[in-house]
């Protein structure tokens, strides 16, 4: 078992390291995770009876880079690889790993080789979540609300026009890096709120995030003057000053508006709230910048002991106008609810749905509506929706809290 979870761990935790420094070798994204994904298999075949190496991460580069020299002499279209591969020789015989070295971290130059302008726009997120962050089609398609078999389909294309368009795996120039930013900040902050999401349900959502806070603050430093770099590091953090406050001393899930602000992380709210009034220095407002001053007005609840549920509209409308989002107009509408009551917000969710079908599998939306139903005093309802928000969570715990409210509030 010691075998297997050292496999396990090293998945989680390198995963979109060790396919850029691949791809970084071979040119071709595919062909890295194929052979990364032979060696992981390699791993948990081998390391339960052999024992974990000494350094699983080089372990796992030679093997991999074997696969790649395999293949490279199988294909024609990757002879020219096989002297390069050749020459990066990563640890001794994978059986007894005695080289430690350090694996060069090249997993911001595979970010912005995805946001390369030859690759459709539409994917190049996606494409990030899965070759850095090593989220599979299934995950990435429920984050951007399309189907699995769609999702899957266009991350093969994408890979393939990285490969034979023989895009380079470099960091582009000063002058090209703020017009491919804004598909690395989506990508990053997709990263975290699909791990923030499945946090409790895997290891994986919990490494998820870290890596994401991770990259924000990679980017923050390499595009100093991208307010909304900033401003994307400074959401995430503040979501990280609240990790503690999530959880009950027993585990069981405690929403925003019930948490105990004085379980909330201050070091790291006055960290997330410099970054933000450095980024709103810029006078170039985005929707990383209004999102971040959202969690800052509930930060602000530590200090007031209340929610200024006007102003929160008012950043609400405000991010619709600049940046309109499924998740931001649910939002809008859970703070409609406490300003003019349920009645008219839940009209106004219904409508949502009309308009966007896709709605149907929002997990936020059916929460929503089942609380609105039940302080509009339609159970049944309620009860239905209050199931279907529970079979679209990912956390354990959030399922068992819309279990406790639904049962709660219909006895």
């Amino acid at each position: 078992m010691e075998g297997r979870r050292a496999a396990e761990l090293a998945a989680r935790q390198s995963f979109g390291k060790l396919v850029a420094w691949l791809t970084a070798r071979c040119g071709d994204v595919a062909a890295a995770e194929d052979a990364l994904g032979d060696a992981f298999l390699a791993a948990l075949r081998r390391w339960p009876d052999e024992g974990v190496p000494r350094a699983p991460e080089a372990w796992l580069l030679v093997v991999a880079r074997r696969r790649l020299i395999d293949r490279a002499r199988r294909d024609r279209t990757l002879e020219q690889l096989l002297p390069e591969l050749g020459a990066f020789a990563v640890a001794p015989d994978p059986a007894v790993p005695e080289n430690a070295m350090e694996i060069p971290d090249e997993r911001l130059r595979l970010l912005f080789l995805c946001a390369h302008p030859a690759i459709d726009p539409g994917i190049q997120a996606p494409l990030m979540l899965q070759t850095v962050l090593g989220l599979n089609a299934s995950r990435i398609a429920a984050a951007f609300l399309v189907a699995p078999a769609t999702m899957g389909q266009r991350l093969v294309r994408a890979k393939a026009k990285i490969r034979d368009a023989g895009i380079p795996f470099v960091l582009p120039g000063a002058e090209a890096l703020p017009a491919r930013s804004a598909a690395v900040l989506q990508a990053i902050y997709a990263a975290y709120t699909t791990g923030w999401n499945g946090e409790g349900g895997d290891g994986r959502s919990r490494g998820l995030t870290q890596e994401a806070v991770l990259l924000a603050r990679l980017c923050a430093a390499l595009l100093p003057e991208e307010p909304e770099a900033r401003g994307l590091l400074a959401l995430l953090l503040h979501g990280e000053a609240r990790r503690g406050a999530r959880r009950a001393a027993d585990g069981s899930y405690v929403p925003l508006l019930e948490q105990d602000p004085a379980l909330w992380d201050g070091a790291l709210i006055a960290e997330a709230e410099a970054a933000l009034t450095q980024a709103s220095r810029a006078g170039r407002p985005g929707r990383f910048q209004l999102e971040a001053a959202i969690q800052s007005l509930h930060a602000h609840r530590a200090v007031s002991g209340r929610v200024d549920w006007p102003a929160l509209l008012g950043l609400y409308n405000a991010l619709l106008a600049l940046a309109p989002s499924a998740g931001a107009r649910v939002s809008r509408i859970a703070v409609l609810a406490e300003l003019a009551g349920p009645a008219g917000a839940l009209t106004e969710l219904e409508a949502l749905a009309t308009a966007d079908p896709a709605l149907g599998d929002h997990q936020p939306w059916w929460a929503l509506r089942a609380h609105l139903l039940q302080r509009t005093g339609q159970a049944g309802a309620a009860r239905q929706a209050y199931r279907r928000a529970i079979d679209l969570a990912d956390d354990p715990a959030v399922r068992a809290f819309l279990r406790l409210r639904a049962e709660t509030r219909s006895a």
